[in-house]
Order: structure tokens, then sequence, then C-alpha cells
């Protein structure tokens, strides 16, 4: 059989998975009365609660006889590491660009990536039908990245598809009848080189990716670059250390639609999953000869954030959780470890009771915290950390390149606000009404602005970034500005107190809600923390009040979700995690402590 292997790639919400559900409508993947959800391929439930991609996942489609091998990439700079790995796996990739907003950073990033390898890339210029769409302009811009990227002259000769995902439409040219998406296809076809299938030499794959099964434990997600893999195999696996060990592979799937297909073999050009080797991992080759040649090591970027997990030790630990311990803490992250190769976890400086966990993003950290508080854990961790490196003696901080669209009226605004983080502009153009800003910013001064952003643009405002590079340390940034309002009591808040509190600042938890000494409750705006008695309520006598009584009429609250709560916390404070609350408290619980450790 012919294998065509491509991956989709782009900048968040450009439309790739869109592209896929296109892609997978038109070959018949799914039944004619089959109720169908968009973006099918975004099947974990983060994923379609946010609205992106988070993981990288293959499917496969069969066209004129080829089998057409498609791998969905997450387009959120805080999950590279996804599609640093499956770019092995590929001969070509699709990259996707929306009509208007022409290449964003995640989509220099990601081509960058590309580039590098040798791939020679289909651009898709997708939502033509936009009123404010700009085809040409933007293939011309496409071009000018890849230039400015290094581009050889043969990739720089790239073929062009226009596209609407959404009515699954594909066209060579903006003049063409809008049919279907068979342009796409013939293009792939025409212009993604034909897998290599020479099945004569012995079997040798790599692994990209991995998987878990309840039933068959770790799965080895690759390509077969030689031979045919069968079931039942003794196999050499090649680990990146050099060191080799023996395997046997006990089942293979394809895919095929959305399906996972269970084969007795398979061979070179196809992408597959392996099953029977348990200790399998990124990077490492797979062979049924011993003496086989390890193929190319699959280099990952380095995290730029970090974050303490710890045991929950508030007073309210245990009471909502199902896994509270250290143990259970420790084996989830180790558990993750295996599959999620972006993340760095040092078990080795652990005290027992909190671990240090980098990754590549606040995102990237969240979505782990966010998983594993729905499977039932408790915990705490704090505030995100940047990552410093030392060059010739110099300290070096991760700088984000970040794009801002703004209403023009709120773009002074924003100028000063990532002007006192130490924001550098770079790029600025206005049209109809809207200032394109585009900044280099260090991560820390990112951290927690996505809120102040959200606040000053009123809602109006969009914001991409991406890592950049290592640049020299920029000097001492202020995270925030205001203090916290913290719980001096326990109890249950009283709507009573809250409401005289609001005049300090605006206030984080409902009537009713159940506190303890050293949560906080509230932000204090006049800048330092303030100890409060929420759980205070109006004093009942049988004398009439002189005056009327006010109607204690509240504020509705912010609900904060986990990103705002890790934006928001200082050095000194936690966020506490559990399956049903999240609350912020500081470190140390009790007035006395605080003073204590703030002396020490």
């Amino acid at each position: 059989m012919a294998y065509r292997n491509i991956a989709i790639i782009a900048h968040v919400d450009h439309g790739k998975t869109t592209l896929v559900d296109a892609l997978l409508k038109q070959t018949g993947t799914f039944r004619e009365n089959e109720a169908v959800d968009t973006c099918v391929m975004d099947s974990n439930d983060q994923e379609k609660e946010r609205g992106i991609t988070i993981y990288a996942k293959n499917t496969a489609v069969s066209y004129n006889g080829t089998k057409i091998n498609i791998v969905d990439t997450p387009g959120h700079a805080d999950f590279g590491s996804e599609v640093e790995r499956v770019l092995r796996m590929v001969d070509s990739v699709a990259l996707v660009v929306d009509a208007y907003e022409g290449p964003m950073p995640q989509t220099k990033f990601v081509l960058k990536k590309s580039l590098e390898l040798g791939l020679k890339p289909i651009v898709i210029i997708n939502k033509i039908d936009k009123p404010t769409a700009q085809p040409d302009a933007v293939v011309d811009m496409v071009f000018d990245l890849f230039v400015q990227l290094g581009a050889t002259d043969e990739q720089l000769d790239f073929a062009v598809v226009y596209a609407i995902a959404r009515e699954g439409i594909a066209l060579k040219s903006l003049k063409d009848e809008k049919k279907d998406i068979s342009p796409l296809f013939e293009t792939i076809l025409e212009k993604v080189a034909e897998a290599p299938n020479d099945t004569s030499k012995a079997f040798r794959m790599q692994i990209a990716n991995l998987a878990y099964d309840n039933y068959l434990g770790r799965l080895g997600i690759g390509r077969v670059y030689e031979g045919v893999a069968k079931v039942g195999a003794q196999v050499t696996v090649i680990g990146n250390d050099g060191v080799r060990r023996t395997g046997k592979i006990s089942k293979i799937f394809t895919s095929m639609g959305l399906k996972r297909v269970e084969v007795q073999e398979a061979e070179a050009g196809d992408i597959v999953t392996i099953a029977g080797i348990p200790d399998i991992y990124v990077g490492e080759t797979v062979s049924t000869a011993t003496d086989a040649e390890p193929m190319p090591a699959i280099h990952i970027d380095e995290p730029t954030l970090e974050m303490q997990f710890l045991v929950n030790d508030s007073p309210f630990a245990g009471k909502e959780g199902k896994f509270v311990t250290s143990r259970n803490i420790r084996e989830r992250l180790e558990r993750e470890a295996e599959s999620n190769v972006g993340l760095k976890i040092d078990f080795e400086g652990s005290d027992g009771n909190s671990y240090t966990v980098a990754g590549r993003g606040e995102l990237h950290l969240s979505v782990l915290i966010e998983s594993m508080r729905r499977e039932g854990f408790e915990l705490q961790v704090g505030s995100p950390k940047v990552i410093f490196h030392v060059e010739n003696g110099k300290k070096m901080e991760p700088i984000e390149n970040v794009i801002v669209f703004v209403p023009e009226d709120c773009s002074g605004t924003i100028i000063e606000k990532l002007g006192k983080r130490k924001g550098i502009i770079k790029n600025m153009s206005t049209e109809n009404g809207i200032t394109n800003l585009e900044f280099e910013v260090p991560t820390r001064g990112l951290l927690g602005f996505r809120s102040i952003f959200t606040i000053e643009t009123k809602g109006e405002g969009i914001m991409y970034s991406s890592f950049s590079h290592y640049d020299e340390f920029r000097g001492n940034i202020e995270k925030r500005d205001v203090g916290s309002m913290i719980s001096g009591f326990p109890g249950t808040a009283m709507a009573y107190s809250l409401w005289n509190l609001e005049e300090r600042g605006p206030i984080l938890i409902e009537p009713t809600t159940e506190v303890y000494e050293g949560m906080i409750i509230g932000e204090h705006l006049k800048g330092g923390d303030l100890v409060v008695n929420p759980t205070k309520n109006k004093q009942l006598t049988n004398m009439r009040a002189s005056g009327a009584d006010e109607a204690i009429r509240l504020t509705p609250i912010r609900k904060m979700t986990l990103e705002d709560c890790l934006d928001y916390i200082s050095d000194d404070e936690y966020v506490e995690v559990t399956p049903v609350s999240l609350r912020l408290r500081k470190k140390f619980l009790t007035e006395n402590e605080r003073k204590k450790n703030s002396k020490g």
C-alpha cells in the first residue's frame, strides 16, 4: 500500500482541527446518519471545554488507494513539545494560516521546527470567507516568514491551497468553483513524497509519542521506517542513553478514521501503535535486528517555568479529595512524566511532601493540575517561577514574543502596562480601529498579566505569546500592586461582614463559604496585607435601631479559574486545589508565623 504522512500545524484557533473534521467527512469516515461533533479530534474533556488542542493525535484516511496518515497538533506554545516529537513521523506539514490574522507567534515556532527538519510545507490559507480576509497579502506574509526563518529555495516553492474548513471547501485558486475538500487531497498526493516502503530490511521504528491503556499498559506510537512489524516478534530496544534491551511486541494497532484497528503486522511507511514493552520511552528505537543503528535523538526544548506541588496541609485537608497523600501525588506525577516529555519533575530533590514540576508555561502546568483535580487529587501549588540560566557569568531569563490585538483607545494603556513589566515594543500598526502590537516581554512580566489585560481591554483584546529566546536579566518586576485580605478567624463567612469589607477591595468568596485562619478572602486595594474577620454577623438586639437598616447588596464576585488563581498568588501564598474547591491561602496561616518568617 502507498502511504503519505502529514502533520497539520498552525497557531491556536486558525482551524487545524476543523480542517481534520472536513478531511474525515469527505472520505466517508462517518455514517450518513451519524451525529458528529465539531473538532472530533479534541476528545479530551479539557480540550472540549477550552476549545484548544492539547495532545497531538493521529488519524488516517484512505483516498484513491493511498493511506494518508494525518497528525493533528496543538497550536498553543505551551504544548510545543507535542509538535516537536510528531514532526519526526511525517514527510510534510500542512501549515494552516488565518486569512485575516496571517502568521502568529506559534506559526513561527512550528514552522521553524519543520524547516529545520527539512520538511517542505503545504500552506493552507483558511477562513477565506471572513469579511476582512486578505488571502493574497497573507501569502506574501507567509513567504516573508519563510525567508526570515532561512528556508531553502526548494522550501520557498511551497504549494498554496485556499480553504473554508468549516464548510469542507478547498480551492487551488481563489477563482475556482467551491465544491469540496478534494483539491487539498490532490495537493497532498501531488506534493507529499510517498513514504519509503522497503519491507526487505529488518523492522525498525522510532517512538515519537506515548499512550496508556488500562489493560495493555504503556503503548509506543511511531512510524515504521524499515521492514515489517509482526505481533509476537522479539525486538531490541535502543534507549536514549544507547543501552540495548530486549522486548516483545504483544499487539499492533493502526489508525483508520477515529478508530484504532488491531492488525497482525505493519509495514514500512505506516504510523502504528505497539504494546508489550512496559518501559518504552519517547525517542527510543525499536528493531528486530540486534545490531540496528539508533535513529537520531529527538530534541525537546527546555521548560521555562517551575512550580511546587505540595501535600495539602490546610485545616480543610482531606475533606474533599480522594487522593491526598504524598505517595499518591508522587505516583501520579511519575505517571505523567512517562508520557508528558515537556515536563521535568525533580523527585530526587524532594523532601517527601513537595515536588518541583517544570513545564513550558502556565497553561502547560495548569492543564496537569486540572487533570489531577478531576481525578480526585487534593494538593497545594505554589506560584509559578521562571527558570533562569547563567551564560558567561550573566544571568539569563526567558523572553516571550507577544502579539496583541486591542481596540485603538486601549493601546496606550497596554503599552504602559507591558513597559512596566520590562516589555520592549517591536511593531505597531492600526487598521479598522484595531491596533496590532508586537512586544518582547520577559516570561516573568507575563505572569499575572492576562487578568489585567482582560480588565483593561474590557474583554475585547486578544493576546498571544510564545517562547522566543533567553536574554540578559532585565531587572525586578512588581507583580502585584494590591495586597490580600486575609481571614483572621475560622468559621462561616457572613454577608454582613463581606458587605462591610467591600470598601477595602474586591471580595473573592461568597457568603456562607467556610473559611479558616490564613485563607485569602479578597484583595486589599490600599496595598499590603490586611487581616479581617469575615465571620462576624450583625449584633441583634431587642432595641429598635435609630435609622432604617440598609439592605445588604453584595457586588457579584469574579469567579476565579485555576489560571486566575495561579496568576494572582504571590511567593508567600499557595493555591489549595481540591476536586470541589479552589482556595487561596498564605503559606503561614497565623499572623505571628508570618511576622516571624518575614523577619527571618
